[in-house]
């Protein structure tokens, strides 16, 4: 298990970068959300990379904030070995999938990463099946249980494409890591 600040390095840059978007997004007349993911679109592509850093308001920033420091941390501090594949796989490929595969609308926000970050905890433990891991899954299940209902299309606002492609990709990141049943992660 790793120390709690050695775990939080790599969320805490993600967060310090969504922060930093944000306020540049508000200092300068430029609405950076045009740099999120439109799918299908040779300008949307950039958006695999910089959606998870843009966010439409205060509220989004902030809701956003939490799960990544939440869930990254706990991914690092449990799964050190494993950790960068599964973060990169839930940043990238949700944005690939989301270009690919969600309506012709911009998307922006981590949610999807979280989405990511939050299946592979949950799915990860059944897989593996030891007392760790089924403890973590249980903490996220029941800190994380409302997730499930955001892969709905109840709001129009909102990329519930993200948080469906987000949560395909880290449940198979539990399906692929968690079936090879290694020994130390």
């Amino acid at each position: 298990m790793e120390s709690i600040s050695s775990s939080m390095l790599v969320p805490a840059r993600l967060v310090f970068l969504m922060w930093g978007v944000f306020f540049l997004d508000q200092l300068y007349p430029i609405d950076l959300a045009m740099f999120g993911i439109l799918p299908r679109t040779i300008r949307g592509l950039i958006g695999i990379i910089t959606a998870p850093m843009l966010h439409g308001s205060v509220t989004h920033l902030v809701s956003n904030t939490m799960p990544v420091l939440i869930l990254g941390t706990v991914l690092f501090m449990f799964y050190r070995r494993v950790a960068n594949q599964v973060f990169l796989q839930c940043y990238f490929f949700t944005g690939v999938l989301v270009w690919l595969f969600a309506r012709t609308s911009i998307h922006i926000g981590a949610s999807g990463l979280i989405y990511g970050l939050a299946f592979f905890l949950i799915f990860f433990g059944l897989f593996q099946r030891d007392f760790k891991s089924l403890l973590i899954s249980i903490i996220i299940l029941i800190s994380y249980g409302s997730i499930f209902y955001g892969v709905l299309p109840t709001q129009s606002y909102v990329s519930w494409e993200s948080h469906l492609l987000g949560g395909l990709v880290g449940f198979l990141n539990a399906v692929n890591t968690g079936t090879r049943r290694l020994q130390k992660y």
